[in-house]
């Protein structure tokens, strides 16, 4: 298990968070930049293509340097033919000693509102199960994982739906039902994660 970190600026965001993972001891979360805390990993929200020119992704370009971008657009060209659907996440090394790594989630195919979607959910689930893949098989574990507000900028998702939803993808990886579910039961938690 690694320890998750929610920041970010939004203060709407931040209480709808602590609403949502008030009972998850391994999940932190905090106001303010983005870059203030140490982590071994800091999850990327970009777009399908790994354009990181807009948005949080603008601010981790600048931080870490251009070639972040070129070797992740890089990587997406040679083991997914270019492009990332939402669902899917990678990690990649930032070659930095400081956030180490990065998980490319993207949250939206190209910059467009997604407050109508489970992107929120589909992008965290693939990025937990990405950290969970790259610690099965790496000698340099990621123990901690930085994570800003997803969807919640461009994507235009309101914080308390963006909130339910990760909290969601949070359950379905470390604590998945039981039993198998019906169709019915898959439908109903679906319109949950819309409200």
């Amino acid at each position: 298990m690694f320890s998750i970190h929610l920041r970010d600026i939004d203060a709407d965001l931040v209480e709808a968070w602590r609403a949502a993972f008030a009972d998850v001891a391994d999940v932190e979360v905090s106001l303010g930049d983005i870059f203030a805390p140490d982590a071994d990993a800091i999850l990327s929200p970009a777009n399908s293509f790994g354009h990181m020119d807009g948005g949080i992704d603008l601010l981790y370009s600048r931080y870490f340097g251009w070639d972040l971008q070129t070797n992740l657009q890089a990587i997406l060209s040679q083991h997914h033919y270019g492009e990332l659907p939402v669902g899917q996440a990678i990690v990649l090394s930032t070659g930095q000693a400081r956030f180490p790594f990065l998980v490319s989630a993207p949250t939206m195919r190209v910059p467009t509102r997604i407050d109508q979607t489970v992107n929120v959910y589909l992008a965290f689930r693939a990025a937990l199960i990405a950290v969970l893949s790259h610690n099965a098989g790496a000698d340099d574990t990621i123990r901690s994982l930085l994570v800003p507000g997803l969807g919640t900028g461009v994507g235009a998702m309101p914080p308390a739906r963006a909130a339910r939803q990760m909290r969601l993808a949070y359950d379905a990886i470390f604590a998945p039902a039981s039993e198998r579910r019906s169709a019915r039961t898959i439908l109903r938690e679906h319109h949950e994660l819309l409200i």
